[in-house]
């Protein structure tokens, strides 16, 4: 089980399931070497490159382990403009797994920054561009990212959203295949999550996305009336909730790996964030996330969020596709028969050999998207 408060452990990983600090090297390795989340992007020599100078579980040692070699791809990319696009795009990925899952001490914030710095350096030399978007908000501002294939306008529109770890930049990096198929894509954080104007995950954080709605629904470049929202893992349940809030406003939502009701109570909770799927910190990160000090205030604060004990599931909502694993360790199964038992009929698709979002060695989660999960949102966008 994990610690009951992560002040326990101020500068140390808490590694998925039991591993030792060379199980955890081994698997990180192996994990770059398949180009396996969260390492996927990562080259395996600059995974070896970086591991070789850990010794520790030091939170602040491997940040700055990965930090220094993306360090050397920023610096290949102001030096060599021929290659900048690739280097800029390595030195995100090494900076933004040195901030993983959740930026936590001093060399994880400063990753995050110069992620961020690597990330729209990258944009900027694309084509199609990719537009920052800043939106305001309650006093502040969503940021988020805007990338629309070349000749098709107004565009349709995924609403991609970020997960518990990953960050907008995940979602927008993969633009190309939205594009490829005449669709745009909109990427925004989770609340509680990377830029996201909202610190803490309450309730109602889904405000946030319909403010986001709200703005798209005033640019003649995108056409409103065919979004479709994905969400991933715990964006899942953003997605299943604004299928019910706006309806209206959206042809469909992809609930891919999300949390619904089983996932909130506390028999569940705890054992799942002890999961091997989860590389490490997956306590530290779900804290964050929920503003919890302690595993008591975390499962306070968590089973508030139930969409079935709010009784929203029970009223109508716009086509739904439910995508998971029946093996899955941290987001239970039964969430998806939650989401049939209620509401609107639903189709979904899962894997019974697959873990979180549905991923085995037969589907890994490139085949789930281009065969499962992408022409489900190009229907439901041409419908």
């Amino acid at each position: 089980m994990p610690p009951s408060a992560d002040a326990q452990i101020p500068d140390a990983l808490v590694p998925g399931g039991s591993r030792s600090l060379d199980a955890l090297k081994h698997e990180v390795q192996r994990r770059a070497d398949r180009g396996m989340p969260p390492l996927g992007g990562i080259s395996p020599e600059d995974a070896r490159a970086a591991l070789v100078q850990i010794d520790s579980l030091s939170r602040e040692q491997w940040a700055l382990a990965w930090s220094s070699i993306a360090d050397q791809h920023f610096a290949q990319a102001q030096s060599s403009p021929a290659s900048a696009r690739e280097h800029y795009w390595h030195a995100w990925r090494l900076h933004h797994f040195a901030r993983w899952p959740v930026e936590n001490t001093p060399a994880k914030q400063r990753a995050k920054q110069r992620a961020l710095e690597a990330f729209r350096s990258y944009s900027r030399l694309l084509d199609p561009t990719m537009e920052v978007v800043r939106i305001p908000f309650e006093g502040r501002e969503i940021v988020a990212y805007l990338r629309l294939p070349a000749n098709v306008r107004p565009a349709p529109l995924v609403f991609g959203i970020a997960g518990l770890d990953s960050r907008k930049e995940d979602i927008a990096a993969f633009s190309d295949r939205y594009l490829q198929q005449g669709v745009g894509l909109f990427a925004i954080d989770l609340p509680g999550t990377g830029e996201a104007p909202i610190a803490t995950a309450t309730t109602d954080s889904d405000r946030m996305f319909s403010a986001a709605l709200d703005y798209l629904a005033t640019r003649p470049d995108v056409d409103a009336a065919r979004i479709v929202v994905q969400g991933r893992s715990w964006s899942g349940y953003w997605a299943a909730k604004l299928a019910h809030t706006e309806r209206a406003r959206l042809r469909g939502t992809v609930v891919h790996g999300g949390p619904v009701h089983g996932y909130f109570q506390p028999d569940w909770l705890p054992r799942s964030l002890a999961s091997d799927e989860y590389l490490y910190d997956y306590f530290p990160a779900t804290a964050a996330l929920f503003g919890a000090d302690s595993m008591e205030d975390l499962l306070a604060r968590a089973k508030k969020f139930s969409l079935r004990d709010s009784g929203l599931l029970d009223q109508p909502s716009a086509p739904m596709l439910l995508v998971n694993g029946a093996r899955d360790s941290q987001i239970p199964i039964a969430d998806v028969f939650v989401l049939f038992e209620h509401g609107d009929a639903k189709e979904a698709w899962v894997n019974p050999a697959g873990g979180h979002m549905g991923r085995s060695p037969e589907w890994p989660a490139n085949a789930i998207f281009e065969q499962v999960v992408m022409p489900w949102m190009l229907r439901r966008l041409q419908s």
